[in-house]
Formats: structure tokens, C-alpha cells, sequence
């Protein structure tokens, strides 16, 4: 049979203490680091390309893979090859023509797994651009997530001829 003396009690204290402060640390260490991880720190870019151009638009394509625990949601996009830059899908229309607008609220990549920029489905618009790209120089561009992290990621500018949607501003 357990006594409780006064040298029990402080024991008995003393462990619910040690055995509280360890699992208050490790379960708010272990939300907090999972918590304070961006989003951009997550993200990685394979096979990343642009279609060369001589005026007008063009397009960025790849794969971005969420390394990361939780989905991630590209919200923007950057470069000094264009001063707009817009985050597409390609869809078909009432009338069955595929065209491209601006996906709302961005790209989300699932916990875990690619989603594929490419040709004739979602990509990266650069309108208006800056300079003519021409193939074999590389276009530098920077990803906003919707935690406001960035991840910044260079691409080579390639010959490509197809996937001529149409553009629907609206």
C-alpha cells in the first residue's frame, strides 16, 4: 500500500512536473516547427523552361514539388524578363476552343506531390515582356506563397511552337 508522507508527495510533485514540462515541449516544438515552416522552404522546381519570344508573351512551365507537410498555394510570380506576370490554367470554353485565364487564388500544390506546369494546361504568363527571349538564356523568377514566403528559381529559355490557346482576359 502507497503512503502519502510529505517526501511522496514532493516525489510524486516533481515527476508530474518533469513528466508535464516534457510533454508540453515536445508536442509545442514539434507543432511550432511544423507551424513556422514556409512555405517556400517546401517547394522545389524540376525541369523548369520558357518558350522563347521575340515581343509580346510568353510562358514558364516545370514541375513544383511540395516537399512539405501541409498544401501550398502559389499566389504570385516575378521577373525582369516582364512587368505582368499571371498564374494560368488552360480550359475549354462553352464552345469547346481551349483558352487560358488566370487561375483564382492561385496554384495549390498538395502535401507531397508535383503539380505540372506545362503547355496547353497550367503555367506561368509573362505578358508584356521586357526584352525578346531567345532560346539558351535563362529567365530568373520568384514564387510568392500565400504564407508571403518566396523561392526563387532559374530557367532556360527553349524553342517550343505549340500550344497556341487563346488568351481570355476576363
Amino acid at each position: 500500500m502507497f503512503t502519502l508522507t510529505k517526501r511522496n508527495t514532493a516525489r510524486l510533485a516533481l515527476a508530474l512536473a518533469a513528466a508535464l514540462a516534457l510533454a508540453g515541449c515536445t508536442a509545442a516544438g514539434a507543432s511550432d516547427d511544423a507551424a513556422a515552416a514556409p512555405a517556400g522552404e517546401a517547394v522545389t522546381v524540376t525541369d523548369g523552361w520558357v518558350k522563347a519570344a521575340g515581343s509580346g508573351m510568353s510562358a514558364a512551365f516545370g514541375g513544383l514539388t511540395n516537399a512539405g507537410t501541409q498544401d501550398v498555394t502559389v499566389v504570385s510570380a516575378t521577373t525582369e524578363a516582364s512587368p505582368m506576370l499571371e498564374l494560368h490554367e488552360t480550359v475549354e470554353n462553352e464552345t469547346g476552343e481551349l483558352i487560358m485565364r488566370e487561375i483564382d487564388g492561385g496554384f495549390v500544390i498538395p502535401a507531397g506531390q508535383t503539380l505540372d506546369l506545362e503547355p496547353g494546361g497550367s503555367h506561368i504568363m509573362l505578358m508584356g515582356l521586357a526584352h525578346p527571349l531567345e532560346a539558351g538564356e535563362e529567365v530568373t523568377f520568384t514564387l510568392t506563397f500565400s504564407d508571403a514566403s518566396t523561392f526563387e528559381f532559374t530557367a532556360p529559355v527553349k524553342d517550343y511552337s505549340g500550344a497556341n490557346e487563346n488568351y481570355d482576359p476576363s
